[in-house]
Order: structure tokens, then C-alpha cells, then sequence
């Protein structure tokens, strides 16, 4: 039975979950390294050239015909307009749901000293945590996908001692801002620092039935650590993570390592399993836990097969369906 499902298209499979309310994506989409394996060249000939511009405006299409659920990791850099989020929502069908990276100007507590951020470099950010900011500039515009917006993440990047010397300094500024939100939008957060896993953190999120996004990274613990650590304390109705580098390995090594990202150069089994066990949660709730899981290239070196790989461990002890 097991092997039967795995000859089936990957789409099926997807297909499968997601009705189950399990979504399996990757963090953005447009990699020229896919083509051949999940993109077909020739939709993306232009008179009689493979036109990159075409590609990176349209694949978007194809990728829909395969996953239902894709992690808008550019909203982080700039505020997502109404039409651009509109020209999205039409790329894909009515069942697919998409997640938001929250701009910087948001999350971002001193801005960076690196040149797109030119007089700001340095300096620390006056809309840290503005909700009115938030709820004007970003999350209006995300309101055109209507229900195709799935889930909307705040990524806060590695504090330093001297933004917040204290996991309680943050978790106080994170609860002032938590309650002022919009009700009726699925929320997750995610977080660098290791030592802001604290229970007062986590019960945070759960007053306002925000998400703990587990997140796979240089300096966070493994996902499967994450998972103990929020063992007995849910904090919404709904599961989020997103694997997106092997812990211990920085982001610049695995650009060296994995790109193009034609494919897995670096199995990550635990980092997979993880993955298996988060998806096993949302099917084997009583009641529909919907869980959102992404996947970047710099994983294992192609996000589309580590997704297969997932699936596959997946199905070898709860298949969908079944």
C-alpha cells in the first residue's frame, strides 16, 4: 500500500494532506534549480529563449499545481502592496494557502549596518512592534487573499544583549503587542535566541492562541528539542515550523554548499523526522489541528525532494486516507 502511494505524484499526495489540514510547502519559489524536476522549461520560452523574467513572474502557477501552501519570504523586505498580493492570489487555486514574512520595519529592533537600510543602518527602529503600523501597512494588503491567507509569521532575527538582555524584556514588549492585534488571523512567531524558550514565552503565545514557530536554524536548538521543550503547552490551534538550516551550519555555508539547489547534497534525518512528527500531530488530533510546515533549499539542499523525503516518513506510519 505504502509503496502504491509513493508512485503517486507528488501533487497527490500534497493534495491528500491538505485536506486533511496539513500543508506541506517551501519558503519562496522561484529557483531556476527546480526546473527540470518540479518546473518545466518550455512554459517559460520567449521567443525562442528561456526568458528568467517570464520564469520568476509565473512559476508561481506551476508550483500551485503541485503544492498547496508557499511561505512569501520577500514580504520580509518590503511591505506588501494590495495589487501585488492580489496578482498572487490569481496564480493559484482557491484551496492554496499562503504565509507572510512580516516586514522588518516590524521585527527588526536595530536596524543592521548593511546598505539597504541607508540612513537607518545602525540605528535602533521606532516601530518595533507598532500594531498600527502592522495592521495598516501589512496586513490590509495581505486581507485581498481572503481565505487564501493561511498564516502570517513574525521572524524576529537574533537579539543582541544590549536590544534585549533578558527572554522577559521580550516576552513583555511581544504581550503588548499581541493584544492588540486583529482576532481572526492565524499568527506565529519565531524567534533566534535559544534562551527565550522559557515557559513564560510560550504561555505568552498561548494567551492570545498564537503559534511557536519551530524553526531550524544556525543557533537554534533542533526542532525535535523545541518540541519538549513546548511539550504541554500549545499555544494555538494550529502548528507551524519551518526547517531552514541544519543547526550549527550558518546561512552563508549553505548557499556555498547547496546551490543551485538541484538537490539533496546533505541528508538531515533528524531534521526530517522532526517534520513527520509535527504532520503526525495535525492527523492524528480528534479535533483539526491545521499544520503549516515549509522548507527552505539550504535544508538539505533541495526543498521539494526534502518535502518527498518527509512524505515518506510520513506515510511509513499514518497514511491520510488510508
Amino acid at each position: 500500500m505504502i509503496e502504491s502511494i509513493r508512485l503517486d505524484p507528488l501533487s497527490g499526495r500534497l493534495a491528500r494532506l491538505s485536506a486533511s489540514g496539513v500543508y506541506f510547502g517551501t519558503s519562496s519559489w522561484k529557483y531556476p534549480g527546480w526546473l527540470g524536476s518540479l518546473y518545466t522549461r518550455d512554459r517559460y520560452i520567449w521567443r525562442g529563449r528561456f526568458s528568467s523574467t517570464r520564469f520568476e513572474r509565473l512559476c508561481l502557477s506551476e508550483y500551485g499545481e503541485t503544492f498547496k501552501t508557499v511561505c512569501v519570504d520577500a514580504a520580509y523586505y518590503t511591505f506588501p502592496t494590495e495589487r501585488g498580493v492580489r496578482e498572487l492570489g490569481a496564480l493559484v487555486p482557491d484551496e492554496f494557502r499562503f504565509a507572510f514574512k512580516v516586514t522588518g520595519d516590524i521585527t527588526i529592533k536595530r536596524f543592521p549596518a548593511l546598505d539597504r537600510f541607508g540612513t537607518r543602518a545602525g540605528r535602533e527602529n521606532e516601530n518595533f512592534l507598532n500594531p498600527r503600523l502592522f495592521t495598516d501597512a501589512f496586513l490590509a494588503p495581505c486581507a485581498a487573499l481572503g481565505p487564501k491567507l493561511g498564516l502570517v509569521l513574525f521572524e524576529f532575527s537574533r537579539f543582541q544583549p544590549g536590544e534585549f538582555g533578558r527572554g522577559r524584556e521580550f516576552v513583555e514588549r511581544l504581550e503588548a503587542f499581541l493584544a492588540q492585534l486583529p482576532a481572526g488571523v492565524r499568527y506565529g512567531v519565531e524567534i533566534r535566541n535559544a534562551t527565550f524558550l522559557h515557559p513564560e514565552y510560550f504561555e505568552t503565545l498561548a494567551r492570545h492562541g498564537v503559534a511557536h514557530v519551530f524553526n531550524s536554524w544556525n543557533e537554534m536548538p533542533p526542532v525535535t528539542e523545541q518540541m519538549h521543550l513546548a511539550e504541554g503547552l500549545p499555544t494555538a490551534p494550529f502548528t507551524a515550523a519551518r526547517f531552514l538550516l541544519k543547526p550549527g551550519r550558518t546561512y552563508a555555508d549553505a548557499v556555498q554548499r547547496f546551490s543551485p539547489y538541484d538537490r539533496i547534497q546533505e541528508p538531515y534525518a533528524e531534521g526530517v523526522e522532526a517534520g513527520v512528527r509535527l504532520a503526525q500531530r495535525g492527523l492524528q488530533s480528534s479535533v483539526q489541528r491545521p499544520a503549516f510546515l515549509y522548507v527552505n533549499n539550504r535544508f538539505e539542499g533541495n526543498a521539494p525532494q526534502t518535502i518527498r523525503r518527509m512524505l515518506d516518513g510520513l506515510e511509513d506510519g499514518a497514511t491520510p486516507g488510508a
